[in-house]
């Protein structure tokens, strides 16, 4: 057997070894971005299970304050089915709905300063906010996972190998823009 011959059995043994580490690298990125939304579910779960006991400690002090405590639970309610349903979309806009609902919160909560001296509101708001955090760091991890993967099926020759076995692009988690301003206490209070 001659040197051709070598050649023209090594250049398809190549491209198939080539081609397997493309895949597993593709199922990598696949499974970094599972694991990232894994540990955002986590959180929201966490804080789901916190919110009932924060707005239950609040309707104690805050009985003119209905609405507020309301925007917070149907805030918690769209999360929980978007984050249920898997929309990245949805969950988005849901959570910029509870983040909005609960900077509100915690600004009226300002107004009562029996509630603010409140040993489990000052628990309950200190968790809430820990995991709001969280939230936004995980997001942050998130994001980069989807992004890499979203940029790794694209490019050649990896889109070759993404299009053969299914591999899709991932949906960002974004939050809406209003969630990035500061809450206007004037407005809530009307001064």
């Amino acid at each position: 057997m001659g040197l051709t011959e070598y050649v023209v059995l090594a250049i398809p043994l190549i491209v198939a070894v080539y081609g397997v580490l493309i895949y597993n690298r593709l199922i990598e990125l696949k499974h970094n971005v599972d694991k990232a939304w894994s540990n955002i579910d986590v959180l929201l779960k966490q804080r789901h299970d916190e919110l009932p006991k924060l707005v239950e400690t609040c309707k104690q002090y805050m009985k003119f304050e209905q609405e507020t405590l309301d925007a917070v639970m149907r805030a918690r309610s769209a999360v929980a089915t978007a984050q249920h349903a898997g929309d990245v979309d949805a969950l988005g806009k849901a959570e910029t709905m509870m983040r909005a609902g609960l900077g509100n919160l915690f600004a009226v909560a300002e107004a009562y300063p029996e509630l603010r001296s409140n040993e489990t509101f000052q628990h309950l708001q200190g968790r809430v906010s820990g995991l709001e955090n969280a939230i936004a760091d995980r997001r942050e991890f998130y994001n980069a996972s989807v992004n890499l993967n979203n940029i790794r099926i694209q490019q050649f020759p990896d889109v070759l190998v993404a299009n053969m076995f299914g591999f899709r692009g991932k949906r960002l988690l974004k939050f809406q823009e209003s969630e990035r301003h500061d809450v206007d206490l004037t407005e809530l209070f009307g001064t």
